[in-house]
């Protein structure tokens, strides 16, 4: 069997580098480890953290294609992020003009946990701690 430690990284595609960037550090608060532009690819590669830990890269590449399905079908479905104060989450997003689907809670854990995207309709969840 394969001794697996953890999950190394998160690799994301988006389409509007700039407005990702911002998404994903101003909104999400996660900080730059270290950006790098690949001149040959015409591409950025922007390596992330969460609390000091190392979780996305996210990349940009000229004329990806569009995220062709929703979440329920095959492949990742979706990221989600723990928070402390579910009510506290939506309020801060709302203040930056995000909408979250409505709270729903878990039929098994009976934590609540909503749903928003990314500025390429990848789905975000945040689920109370």
């Amino acid at each position: 069997m394969i001794s697996i430690n953890k999950v190394h990284h998160i690799a994301i595609i988006c389409s509007d580098y700039q407005k990702s960037k911002t998404f994903y550090t101003d909104v999400l608060g996660l900080t730059i480890i270290r950006e790098i532009y690949r001149e040959e690819r015409e591409s950025y590669k922007l390596d992330l953290a969460l609390n000091g830990v190392y979780i996305i890269e996210l990349f940009s590449f000229t004329n990806p294609p569009q995220r062709t399905s929703g979440p329920e079908a095959t492949g990742l479905r979706h990221l989600a992020f723990e928070v402390n104060d579910m009510d506290q989450t939506i309020d801060f997003l709302s203040s930056k003009n995000i909408a979250s689907e409505a709270i729903r809670l878990d039929p098994t854990t009976n934590k609540p946990f909503t749903f928003i995207a990314d500025p390429d309709n990848l789905p975000i969840e945040f689920y109370e701690k």
